[in-house]
């Protein structure tokens, strides 16, 4: 996978463009072929096994990151296949949950890369670097943890509104095998994601520091 080695490589405003704007660009072009009925039933299939494919290796790869910017690339790649999900729809329902989905994601996108972008003087690099943001800098590490915790799906927060939107329009459509999908990697993803707002408010074990990045 290109985006994980690309995202650490590369200047954070770089990073933060490449994660919003072609997705935008893709959706709304997608978006348009649904809607002049050119969309069969053989793309949806395609989707259909892509948000599959990409829900779960971003859920799964995100686990074993013990860098921030690489996971926050994993995380990323999860919530692809939660946009995708209304694609695999192929119904209007999918369509509406999708633009929602995409506009949340871009403003928990946005957020994210700015706080990592505003703690480049501190030369936060791993995961375990966040440990002494919370005496540091307490309205990053709150605004970080809010963040996080809304890619994580934690209710109330927009991206359980968003996860919810479209698991109900894939229940709607009868893919009952993506919700549940989505559902149980929404849950690993949790334990991904919360690991940056727990060690940028309680600190975190300094062995991450050795620990090897895949």
């Amino acid at each position: 996978m290109w985006a994980p080695d690309i995202y650490e490589g590369s200047l954070t405003p770089v990073i933060a463009f490449l994660s919003i704007a072609p997705k935008i660009s893709i959706s709304a072009n997608i978006s348009s072929v649904f809607i002049y009925g050119s969309y069969r039933a053989t793309l949806q299939q395609i989707f259909f096994f892509c948000t599959i494919a990409s829900m779960i290796l971003g859920a799964l790869a995100a686990m074993a990151q013990t860098k921030v910017k690489r996971l926050l690339a994993h995380s990323l790649i999860g919530h692809v296949g939660y946009i995708r999900t209304g694609f695999s729809c192929g119904t209007i329902e999918g369509i509406q949950s999708l633009l929602i989905g995409i506009f949340i994601y871009a403003l928990m996108t946005i957020d994210a890369f700015a706080i990592v972008l505003a703690l480049r003087q501190t030369r936060v690099k791993y995961i375990a670097d966040l440990g002494a943001l919370a005496k540091t800098n307490p309205i990053s590490a709150i605004t970080f943890c809010i963040t996080m915790f809304s890619y994580a799906g934690i209710p109330p927060l927009a991206g359980f509104r968003s996860k919810f939107y479209l698991f109900f329009a894939a229940l709607g459509c009868e893919a009952y095998f993506l919700a549940p999908v989505g559902v149980v990697t929404s849950v690993i993803g949790r334990w991904a994601a919360g690991r940056l707002p727990r060690v940028s408010q309680f600190g975190g074990p300094k062995a991450v520091l050795c620990a090897p990045d895949t």
